[in-house]
């Protein structure tokens, strides 16, 4: 398999939405009942079973420190920059800068680590780092965002990974793997079923999203009024993301890599995996909580586009 091989599959399914949805074979409501899907039952079961069979031992390591400067640089970066360079609401804020730091470790990043780097161990610490710190700064802000008065509570914020299914699910999943536990076959086979459709069914329901860029969609009476733009995201915003998450993200991992000490076959690692596309995550957690969703679905083909040029160059240079 070459390198632009593990793209075509992306493209192919976020195509196949947007065809569907064109010609009516999903209904108007595709985008939204797939992302829901995506969000409360299979990406949860997916991330269930991946930290479960995960070795915590994994979860350390200069290399994924140099990941971590690097990430949070660029999503810190993005978040706020996003108000002052382009007028972005609070609530918009966080996903604007997940779009630029959080990478597709999952469909994109498996294949592109098998190709490139000849195992997936890494990439596990990448998965982790996300679940496990990335994921719940992201979804404690959109909850706050989601309070009618942007209020943070500590209970509401306690509560949380109770509410939210993607954080439970991590959360259960890491237990299971420091007791040593593994789910029956009864149980870890319908899992293992709806795990597999997180995937293609987030891959879809971007595609469909693409053709109706403002999903009508009855809100739920707790979400606070979307601040969605009249207008999508523009070429400038569009370019500024895949700037970020294409370059300046590959480029800090580097720089972090090398003050680190960190050795060629590492640093690799960290550079590939550091210029992996934007993850398909951002526009599901966007439609979730009803905000930036034209950012986040552009932000995901755009930088799949372009990322294989990044990853390539990353192996012949560093490789």
């Amino acid at each position: 398999m070459n390198l632009a091989s593990a793209f075509v599959p992306i493209w192919i399914l976020t195509a196949v939405g947007y065809a569907a949805c064109r010609w009516g074979l999903l209904g108007e409501a595709a985008a939204s009942v797939l992302g829901r899907f995506v969000f409360h039952l299979a990406m949860p079961a997916a991330l269930f079973l991946a930290l479960s069979r995960m070795p915590l031992s994994a979860f350390a390591g200069r290399s994924l420190l140099a990941f971590g400067v690097s990430t949070a640089a660029v999503v810190g970066f993005g978040w706020a920059g996003a108000s002052r360079l382009f007028g972005r609401e609070p609530g918009e804020r966080p996903i604007w800068g997940m779009a630029a730091g959080y990478v597709n470790s999952a469909n994109l990043g498996i294949p592109i680590a098998t190709q490139v780097l000849g195992s997936v161990s890494f990439l596990a610490e990448v998965v982790l780092l996300h679940v496990l710190v990335v994921t719940p700064v992201i979804l404690v802000a959109l909850d706050r965002h989601r309070d009618p008065h942007g209020r943070v509570r500590v209970r509401r914020i306690a509560s949380l990974p109770v509410r939210n299914p993607v954080i439970l699910a991590s959360l259960l999943g890491v237990a299971c793997s420091a007791a040593g536990l593994q789910p029956p076959s009864a149980v870890a086979a319908p899992l293992t079923l709806l795990a597999g459709a997180a995937v293609p069914a987030a891959l879809v329901a971007l595609g469909a999203s693409l053709h109706h860029t403002a999903p009508s969609r009855a809100e739920p009476a707790e979400l606070a009024e979307p601040a969605e733009p009249a207008e999508p995201a523009g070429p400038a915003e569009l370019a500024a993301i895949s700037a970020l998450k294409l370059v300046a993200q590959p480029v800090i991992a580097y720089a972090a890599g090398l003050a680190l000490h960190l050795s060629a076959p590492q640093l690799l690692a960290v550079v590939v995996c550091a210029g992996l596309p934007t993850a398909q995550n951002t526009f599901i957690y966007a439609q979730e909580y009803g905000v930036a969703e034209a950012v986040a679905n552009r932000a995901v083909v755009v930088t799949t586009t372009l990322s294989l040029a990044t990853v390539a160059a990353a192996a012949t240079l560093l490789g």
